[in-house]
C-alpha cells in the first residue's frame, strides 16, 4: 500500500526505495490513505511535503490536505469521494438544454 510505502521511505528504509515508480502511479484516494494514516501526529505542512516527495506534481495541494484531515478529525473514515446528484457545476461541452440532449 502506498501509505506503507511512503512511511518506509521517511524512516530510512530500503524498501521505500524500490517502489519509487510504482507510487508516481498513485489514485487521490491512496494520497487521501496517506493523509488519513498520519493527520493525528504530523501537521499538514509535513504530511504535504513528504506526499509532494513521492508522488511529485500529482499531489493534492496543501490546502486540499488540510481539508482532509479536519474530516478525519470530525469523524469521517473513508478517502472516496461522497456521491452527487445533478448536474456539474461547469462544462466544457456546448450547451444543453436537458439531460437527453446533454447525453447525445
Amino acid at each position: 500500500m502506498c501509505s506503507r510505502a511512503l512511511c518506509l521511505q521517511s524512516s530510512g528504509s530500503n524498501e521505500g526505495e524500490n517502489m519509487d515508480a510504482h507510487l508516481q502511479d498513485c489514485t487521490i484516494e491512496e494520497q487521501r490513505g496517506v493523509v488519513r494514516f498520519l493527520w493525528a501526529g504530523v501537521k499538514h505542512v509535513e504530511i504535504h511535503r513528504r506526499v509532494l516527495a513521492q508522488y511529485g506534481q500529482s499531489t493534492m495541494s496543501q490546502r486540499k490536505v488540510y481539508q482532509w484531515m479536519e474530516r478525519f478529525k470530525s469523524g469521517r473514515t473513508r478517502v472516496t469521494d461522497e456521491g452527487r446528484s445533478g448536474w456539474p457545476s461547469t462544462s466544457r461541452n456546448r450547451k444543453a438544454s436537458s439531460p437527453q440532449e446533454y447525453r447525445n
